[in-house]
């Protein structure tokens, strides 16, 4: 029994004194945790009272700046803050790139991109590929080849174009690339490796024909006539 108790008072003194130093460091770790969460609420409290902050993007050449949420993704930035409706909210998921822009020369689905993570960064949307009256070869090429129907999917799916000209002059490689130890040239592109390459951007009313048209259009290739990607047939004239 006077074991027993003997075994008890010791683990209690080993506990109070492992309490005891815990209590210790708490006491004084806890003036600087409290002083640095002040700080940090009163430099936010002074920068934005409303919990936004101001940022700068520089967008198609020009340096534009906002206040905004810094959950607000760029998609929303373009359109709701600087508008710049070109960039279009289809599926708002990253699923469907109708809102496919260009950032440091890469597409980039704003949808899913916040705004804040682009500062110091070069973002150029559908409205900055034409220089003036000037069209972009690209967007010059959806024209000539009926590349659209109702359109909205258009300015995601020229910016993608654009970017995938690029790329390949990077000598990116892609799922259907045939030999990985030898970059494409533009002018090799296959329609295989057209679609692939685009298959991130999404045309609700199917004008894809039209689309690898342009695309063929724009890296120097002969894109096949409308005959020939669809059936025409001109309507019998009416007896008199």
């Amino acid at each position: 029994m006077e074991q027993d108790q003997g075994e008890k008072q010791r683990t209690s003194r080993r506990s109070f004194l492992g309490q005891a130093l815990t209590a210790a460091g708490t006491a004084i770790a806890a003036p600087s945790l409290i002083e640095r969460a002040k700080a940090a609420q009163e430099e936010l409290s002074v920068q934005s009272p409303g919990g936004e902050m101001t940022i700068t993007l520089m967008v198609n050449g020009q340096s534009r700046s906002l206040t905004i949420e810094p959950r607000v993704t760029l998609l929303d930035a373009l359109r709701e803050n600087l508008e710049l409706t070109g960039s279009k909210k289809g599926c708002d998921h990253g699923q469907c790139g109708a809102c496919t822009v260009l950032i440091d020369g890469q597409r980039v689905y704003s949808c899913l991109s916040l705004a804040v993570m682009q500062e110091g960064k070069q973002i150029v949307t559908i409205e900055g590929l034409a220089k003036g009256d000037v069209l972009h070869p690209v967007q010059a090429a959806f024209i000539d080849n009926d590349g659209f129907q109702c359109g909205y999917c258009t300015p995601g799916q020229i910016c993608a174009s654009v970017a995938l000209l690029e790329e390949v002059k990077r000598g990116c490689a892609s799922a259907v690339t045939a030999d990985l130890n030898r970059p494409l040239q533009l002018g090799e592109l296959s329609e295989a490796e057209i679609k692939e390459r685009l298959s991130g951007n999404l045309c609700r009313c199917s004008a894809y024909n039209g689309i690898v048209a342009a695309v063929q259009q724009a890296i120097g290739q002969t894109p096949p006539s409308a005959a020939a990607t669809m059936m025409v047939t001109e309507p019998e004239e009416m007896p008199a």
